[in-house]
């Protein structure tokens, strides 16, 4: 409904990178760049600074953005108020979710639409990813909300969310001096790692392979089936593992654990809706734009 000029604004002001931005719109980086112009233009005012390949907001660009907040949060008021007197808005919905998604990213969205609409009733079923799409295949689940994104032919996908993983250790750890490392380096360290199966670890190993590492040249201290047993894990140890950033923002506030980057690589991913081909469930879709529709303020 709201102009899709100040959505690409938004965009570039979160994410401070036009390619990004682009990727994460599905439009090119010229067509952002002519967005952002036009609003330029209109206001006759620069909402950059551009400092090479490093952008920064203005003043003016930091006021549109606190007005572009305050636009999208009437907007999705208005639609889901409006839905929520026009339909009789109750009933169950299932929901499965891969374990990063279900325990530190669905969990607000999941409060709010519980306030918004009171006579729903919500079950989630946390398993990793393959578990998620053979549950959705055998009616379990209503949808899915997965970290890998496996194409299988009967089901559809759709992103949802902008992911990273970074390689974590716990603050202090003596195996490590520096907060940057190649990625040779990267085959001597003790690594935790999540099960076969696992959505995360599916992203990982594409992404490794693609920079010219196996999983199978590293050096696995352990397999882990959670998120949680591995942040525990890293806490009492001198490893390393590569978590959702999503995961860990409590231990890097207060810093229990530290972000090691790797030259030469960087692991971003997607969370995906995803549901079966041709299905139509009237709480699934009122949910997924519920929950995409805040998306906007992450």
């Amino acid at each position: 409904m709201f102009d899709f000029r100040l959505k690409v604004f938004y965009t570039v002001a979160r994410r401070l990178n036009f390619t990004k931005a682009a990727e994460e719109l599905f439009i090119t980086q010229p067509a952002v760049t002519k967005h952002i112009h036009e609003i330029e233009t209109y206001y006759k005012t620069r909402l950059f600074q551009r400092n090479g390949t490093k952008i920064k907001l203005t003043s003016a660009g930091t006021a549109l953005l606190e007005h572009a907040e305050q636009l999208f949060d009437i907007y999705r008021n208005i639609e889901f108020d409006l839905a929520a007197i026009n339909e009789n808005v109750k009933g169950t919905i299932r929901i499965g979710a891969s374990t990063t998604v279900a325990q530190y990213v669905l969990p607000k969205y999941l409060a709010s639409f519980k306030q918004k609409f009171p006579d729903t009733k919500i079950e989630l079923t946390a398993n990793n990813t393959e578990h998620i799409e053979n549950a959705l295949i055998a009616n379990k689940i209503d949808f899915g909300i997965i970290e890998g994104q496996s194409k299988r032919p009967q089901l559809k996908y759709t992103t949802f969310l902008k992911d990273e993983m970074v390689l974590c250790t716990r603050t202090g750890n003596p195996v490590i001096k520096k907060q940057s490392i190649s990625l040779a380096s990267l085959k001597e360290l003790p690594l935790l790692i999540r099960e076969q199966g696992s959505g995360s670890q599916e992203v990982i190993a594409t992404a490794l392979k693609k920079a010219g590492i196996k999983v199978s040249q590293l050096k696995i201290e352990m397999v882990l089936d959670s998120t949680e047993s591995i942040k525990s894990y890293l806490s009492s140890s001198d490893c390393f593992a590569f978590l959702s950033v999503h995961s860990i923002l409590k231990e890097l506030k207060s810093n229990e654990l530290t972000i090691i980057d790797i030259k030469d690589l960087s692991i971003e991913r997607s969370f995906y809706f995803v549901i079966q081909q041709g299905d139509k469930h009237h709480l699934s879709e009122l949910f997924i734009k519920f929950i995409s529709a805040d998306n906007f303020k992450l």
